[in-house]
């Protein structure tokens, strides 16, 4: 699992590349709430090049959109691939956390 954050316009995107399962779910957590700072108000995650998310890792997701939700910052996904797509329908997350088919959809929604 690889984690790379980019801020634009007052918005950070966290883009993940790989796998998150049970064995570096925590590791991903904690590095999401390291990269993000107390300022932040909109975060889309990018989960593009995410081939696998177990259970553990949907767990990480929903505790980043907890934490975020607290402090009254906005926060979706965007770009899944159809199998992780599926993960998130198939858990119910994808009524809890807003998913967009593009990145662009993500940050546009951000700002209404």
């Amino acid at each position: 699992m690889e984690l790379t954050i980019e801020r634009e316009g007052g918005a950070v995107t966290a883009k993940v590349n790989g796998r998150i399962d049970s064995t570096n779910a925590r590791d991903f957590e904690e590095a999401i709430r390291t990269s993000i700072e107390d300022g932040d108000r909109t975060v889309v995650m990018d989960l593009e090049n995410l081939s696998y998310i177990s259970s553990a890792g949907l767990r990480a997701v929903l505790m980043t959109a907890k934490t975020l939700w607290k402090r009254d910052a906005k926060f979706s996904l965007c770009s899944l691939s159809g199998p992780v797509k599926e993960v998130f329908e198939i858990s119910g997350f994808d009524k809890i956390i807003p998913i967009h088919d593009t990145r662009e959809a993500a940050l546009a929604s951000a700002s209404d």
